[in-house]
């Protein structure tokens, strides 16, 4: 009731002010109890309303004000510049008036609320999937889709630091920067509004973004791999996305832009999970690589192995990166070996029986086929630690 009755105060200080303006008159609102809860003369504000001379309005006319359960009465007295006022006219803007701050207080509070849901899927603080499926059905959010986080970090236009504005300007300059970071994302995903997109603070804004085929189309490319689950699927269009999308923003902020994105990965339950992907891969590669750019675990290198807290993201790391190996006995027999003569070729071949070049050849299609080349020392860590954790997870070590 309490809410209530703020959001009443607030409709009836807009009616004071744009009927006391428009008519230039003196306007009195009170609640159900004859009580001033807003007036166009700040004093009265909290005083009983008995007598319309009491509080110096002459030849006043009334007319109720009605909101949800709220109500109570609007008085507006003589213009100042003695003008006659049409009854119908001052009915007319009062509720005019009314439907519009209604309309923008219910826009607000459901704006409000949309940001509420997303951060506490991101942060996995929900109750039961019903529930939170009907809050974001009632928001306009489809959870339907498959989604993964795009993590936007924008802090270097949100907050410029060579801005010479002063005190609650600033707020007003920041809220209006995040309000254009959100704009170029609707307009460049096509999107019908803004209910896939948070503001999180701190200069960061993340995307719900449906991560299906369907939905990333533009961007799906002939090196999408078959064989892997749904964790990494499409991950190379939604980083082909993320790319596209990092380069429209720092064109329309003039500023430079970081994206981490997050995986795929499935339930309501796993949007924590993908933007828990986001958040640790943009926080690394910030840190450990250039600025401005899209930043995703499987291209952190040895860093996320280092970087990544949750053995699990580790384990299914190692996985996606040896996944083009799953089938190729003959290579995982020579990378091991490889290993276990020290990355030395002669004594490898030696140790497979076979000739150097067939060695080299192979070595070649591990690289083809992965991405990672076992005689390059980064590469190398990555795919050595990639086994132990598969083989541990496997129980075979």
């Amino acid at each position: 009731m309490l809410e209530m009755s703020n959001h009443f105060v607030q409709i009836a200080s807009a009616v004071t002010n744009t009927i006391a303006e428009l008519l230039y008159a003196p306007v009195v609102v009170t609640n159900n109890r004859g009580i001033v809860i807003s007036s166009s003369e700040p004093n009265q504000i909290g005083t009983a309303f008995n007598d319309p001379d009491q509080v110096g309005l002459k030849n006043v006319f009334r007319m109720p004000i009605c909101h949800e359960t709220e109500k109570g009465e609007v008085i507006v007295g003589e213009s100042h510049n003695a003008s006659s006022i049409s009854p119908q006219l001052a009915h007319a803007l009062v509720e005019l008036v009314i439907n519009q701050t209604t309309l923008q207080g219910q826009l607000a509070n459901q704006h409000v609320r949309k940001n509420q849901l997303i951060n506490d899927l991101l942060h996995h603080q929900i109750e039961d999937e019903s529930v939170v499926l009907n809050r974001a059905k009632q928001l306009g959010i489809d959870l339907t889709p498959p989604r993964a986080v795009i993590l936007i970090d924008a802090a270097d236009y949100i907050y410029d630091r060579h801005s010479l504005l002063e005190g609650e300007m600033i707020d007003v300059e920041q809220r209006r920067r995040i309000t254009n970071v959100i704009s170029s994302i609707i307009s460049f995903f096509h999107l019908p509004n803004d209910t896939i997109c948070a503001d999180l603070g701190q200069g960061k804004v993340c995307v719900l973004k449906a991560s299906d085929t369907k939905n990333l189309d533009l961007w799906v490319g002939g090196d999408t791999p078959k064989r892997l689950d749904s964790s990494w699927a499409n991950l190379s269009a939604l980083k082909r996305a993320a790319d596209a999308l990092r380069l429209r923003l720092q064109e329309d902020t003039g500023s430079s832009i970081s994206i981490g994105i997050g995986r795929y990965h499935p339930g309501i339950k796993g949007i924590a999970r993908s933007y828990e992907d986001a958040r640790t891969a943009l926080a690394l590669g910030s840190r450990l690589q250039k600025h401005n750019h899209v930043y995703c675990l499987a291209e952190l290198g040895i860093a996320a192995f280092v970087g990544v807290a949750d053995e699990g993201a580790k384990i299914d790391l190692a996985k996606y990166l040896l996944s083009p190996l799953d089938h190729e006995t003959e290579l995982l027999t020579t990378i091991n070996a490889f290993f276990a003569e020290n990355c030395c070729s002669s004594t490898t071949a030696k140790r497979l029986y076979i000739h150097r070049n067939t060695l080299s050849y192979r070595l070649d299609k591990i690289e083809s086929l992965t991405g990672l080349d076992p005689r390059r020392f980064d590469d190398a860590v990555q795919i050595r630690l990639s086994l132990l954790l598969r083989a541990l997870n496997q129980g075979d070590i």
